[in-house]
């Protein structure tokens, strides 16, 4: 396996321990006898409020360092089209179809179990797999996992970021204002200018980037978007380009700051005897689970089956399908995307707290149940092969 891959495996299972711990805090903090100073904290007022930029911390972190968080995935997902595994068609095959699968069943199940109801609109919290938990999971394994596997994993969660990025995109967008986007959209011109132009300073792109997200948030695309967008647009070729240099500079704080400071905001799901009175509240937590737990390990392994057997592609070198199962039930680690689109779904309320809950149990089950079957998979394929 390639240096940079092990690099940025053990980075991400690192990262899964300490986004881990934020989450814990959070949900420890939201369930004690300080809840109600946890709630006022991500409602302070930061900055001069107003329409034109986030009203609170909450919103800032959500809004505006979430935005870092998808940059990183842009530059991710540009390096692999360009000189990555999604290069390779064939390559890119199994984990392809097996992410598209994993994305359309527990968006099913979940639509499924809230078909006419109130929680309807959350039918993407489900469709999300949290790379550094996932990742983390299996790195923990150790070496009985075959390195083929993990890059399967590995490239399946970037091409569900690339879907979860769409979905955020065309569904989770609303009352855009076609001024601002018609803004956002000269911006993005200008940057590819400039690129054209070989402007090589870090400055300008700082400033259109800032412009760009201040466009896409007041056009009321998620503003998200712009950082995927400046990734995307970032050069990637040659061994070491541009986006090779800000992924390495970048990754630890989006891992190590971005993403704890979005679990500390978000985990906070206060428990209460009531919460789940609110009409839909049930369906949704169900459909969240459901989706999460049993979706994709059935959408995972079975777009993979379908994959395998129609000769599209072909399993990864020394897996069995006992360990692609429990694979995909890895995958069912929602946790930071789920949550992100969770909060895009409902406004805060019942249904909010319901889906972040149902979250937190499904990314808890996955990577418990998952976890297990792979290790136990694992251990049973190395007593065939002896």
């Amino acid at each position: 396996m390639p240096r940079s891959v092990l690099r940025f495996l053990a980075a991400e299972a690192s990262a899964g321990i300490v986004l881990l711990a934020a989450a814990v805090v959070a949900f420890g903090w939201a369930n004690s006898a300080w809840g109600g100073s946890y709630r006022s904290l991500w409602h302070t007022t930061v900055g001069p409020g107003g329409a034109a930029l986030p009203p609170d911390l909450g919103h800032w972190v959500n809004d505006a360092l979430m935005a870092v968080f998808f940059f990183v995935v842009g530059l991710e997902v540009k390096q692999e089209l360009v000189q990555g595994r999604l290069r390779d068609r064939r390559t890119a095959a199994l984990p392809a179809v097996a992410a598209l699968g994993g994305m359309v069943v527990p968006a099913l199940l979940f639509t499924v179990v809230n078909l006419g109801g109130p929680g309807a609109r959350g039918w993407g919290i489900p469709m999300a797999t949290d790379i550094a938990f996932a990742v983390g999971v299996v790195v923990v394994l150790g070496p009985a996992i075959p390195p083929s596997l993990k890059l399967f994993l590995l490239t399946l969660a970037v091409v569900d970021d690339i879907g979860a990025i769409v979905v955020i995109a065309a569904f989770y967008s609303s009352g855009v204002d076609l001024v601002y986007l018609a803004v956002a959209a000269v911006l993005v011109g200008v940057i590819v200018v400039a690129k054209r132009a070989r402007v090589t300073r870090l400055a300008p792109y700082a400033v259109l980037g800032a412009a760009l997200w201040l466009a896409t948030y007041r056009s009321g695309v998620h503003p998200t978007i712009a950082g995927v967008v400046l990734g995307l647009l970032t050069p990637a070729h040659g061994q070491a380009s541009p986006a090779q240099r800000l992924g390495y500079r970048l990754q630890p704080w989006s891992s190590f700051f971005v993403l704890p400071l979005f679990a500390l905001a978000n985990a906070g799901v206060a428990v209460r005897a009531d919460v789940f009175d609110a009409p839909g509240v049930p369906a949704v937590a169900a459909g969240v689970v459901l989706g999460l737990v049993v979706g994709k390990a059935v959408g995972i392994a079975g777009a993979a089956w379908l994959a395998t057997h129609t000769g599209l592609a072909r399993l990864p070198d020394g897996t069995t399908w006992p360990m692609m199962v429990a694979a995909s039930a890895v995958a069912g680690i929602g946790f930071t995307v789920s949550l992100f689109i969770a909060e895009l779904a409902f406004a805060p309320g019942p249904l909010q707290e319901a889906a972040r809950l149902g979250v937190l149990t499904a990314s808890t089950l996955a990577a418990v149940v998952g976890g297990a079957a792979l290790s136990r998979a694992s251990r049973a394929a190395h007593g065939r092969g002896r």
